[in-house]
């Protein structure tokens, strides 16, 4: 039987050993009464290391590095504090790669944190808002604490728990993390790019979407189309709207009719309410979300991903902007492949084509080549669409430029001219 902990202050000394690698839900998913009580009690362990995903919380902040060694597969969120400070380590890694290093032993897990819901009518926990690299991190983690959460929404997804299954369980009843649905609000270059991707989308086509603003605009554009479908990474607060309105309705998708699979719940509160005990929101691993095989047999899958700047030959930097690792490798090359096997697939990269006063076209990239340019498919800007799958270096470099700012165009053509290959190597 688990050994229930205290919820003021999780005594958490009996379970973590000196050394041991920690790893939470990320985002929404964060279990915060264990994560807290872990960043208090850090000097109990002399060093700990704590993997991390995307954080929404400054649970993890810089000075804690005193006594935790931060690792992360991204810089989203809380982590760029921690990456500019220079206490985080990055982990380059495919997001479909988490799971076989997980099983692996390549990347050990010792103690896990979960945020659970309430048990349902049989005893059984569900993960909640997600499932993704937990499933895996759950076949070998020593430890396993789970967070039973009387408001966390029981979802279906792969896996549910039992008290039997876990070491330590503490109770509490607090709103889960919650990311506000009017959150960063659409701006007009935002909605000039999702008109185009809209016009590209067939109806009765599955949809994968990152997170950002390009996508949620993408989502909104969409209200018009019919029979949707979704397999994705992260379900928000765009799906809901789509399936509450029958939009997405997932009747012709050719792998998991008429269910949205993803792998973690980011939104509102009412997206939590949305998805509690709905059979028609499945949350599942990452090993099958991510899955190339998967994503090849969902016919008409659009992937839509955003990125920090393209070059003129199609190769993506996600990852580093200004010097500072603030994105991921993540699973956008897995979709973007995907979207490449799919029979009438799109892969997309979609972003602004400029930040202030820079181009975000550009002839060289200022950081890492996180989409090579064999794996280009459509780049989308404001001033319209670049389909480069089957083009050559300088037929791609034309119709770059016409979707780069204006006033960038000669400049970028001139760097061009003048570098060539190296340019964009």
């Amino acid at each position: 039987m688990a050994i229930e902990l205290n919820a003021d202050a999780p005594d958490l000394s009996n379970l973590i050993r000196p050394g041991d690698t920690v790893l939470w839900g990320q985002a929404n998913a964060e279990p915060i009464i264990l994560s807290r009580a872990l960043m208090a009690q850090r000097h109990d362990f002399s060093r700990v290391r704590v993997l991390l995903g995307i954080s929404n919380t400054d649970t993890c902040r810089p000075e804690h590095a005193d006594a935790v060694d931060f690792l992360a597969y991204c810089g989203a969120g809380a982590n760029r504090k921690l990456a500019d400070a220079g206490v985080l380590d990055i982990l380059p890694c495919h997001y479909s790669q988490m799971s076989e290093l997980l099983r692996s032993g390549e990347l050990r897990i010792d103690v896990l944190m979960l945020q659970l819901s309430p048990p349902d009518a049989h005893g059984r926990h569900s993960l909640s808002l997600a499932n993704e690299y937990l499933i895996s991190a759950l076949e070998y983690a020593s430890v396993v604490i789970g967070e039973v959460n009387q408001q966390a929404p029981w979802t279906h997804g792969e896996r549910t728990l039992r008290l039997s299954d876990l070491d330590a369980v503490v109770y509490t009843d607090r709103a889960p993390l919650a990311s506000d649905a009017d959150a960063g609000s659409i701006r007009e270059v935002d909605i000039q790019i999702a008109q185009h991707i809209s016009g590209l989308v067939e109806d009765g086509s599955t949809l994968q979407t990152g997170i950002g603003a390009v996508p949620d605009a993408v989502l909104s554009a969409l209200a018009d189309h019919q029979n949707l479908g979704v397999h994705t990474g992260s379900i928000g607060d765009g799906v809901r709207r789509l399936m509450q309105s029958g939009v997405i309705n997932n009747s012709r998708k050719s792998r998991d009719p008429g269910v949205s699979v993803g792998g973690i719940l980011i939104g509102s509160q009412a997206l939590h309410q949305f998805a509690h005990q709905n059979p028609s929101v499945q949350l599942r691993a990452s090993a099958y979300t991510h899955d190339h095989q998967v994503l090849g047999s969902l016919d008409r899958l659009v992937a839509i991903n955003s990125a920090v700047e393209v070059d003129l030959t199609g190769q993506v930097n996600s990852e580093v902007a200004a010097g500072s690792y603030l994105g991921a490798i993540g699973g956008s090359l897995d979709f973007i492949r995907g979207a490449h096997l799919s029979k009438g697939g799109l892969p997309i990269i979609a972003l602004p084509s400029s930040a202030r006063s820079k181009s975000r076209i550009v002839a060289r990239l200022s950081g890492p080549v996180t989409i090579p340019r064999s794996d280009a498919g459509l780049i989308v800007t404001e001033f319209g669409v670049a389909d480069l799958r089957g083009l050559t270096l300088k037929q791609r470099v034309c119709k770059m430029l016409d979707i780069a700012p204006p006033q960038h165009r000669a400049e970028l053509e001139e760097a061009w001219g003048r570098e060539g290959l190296a340019g964009g190597s």
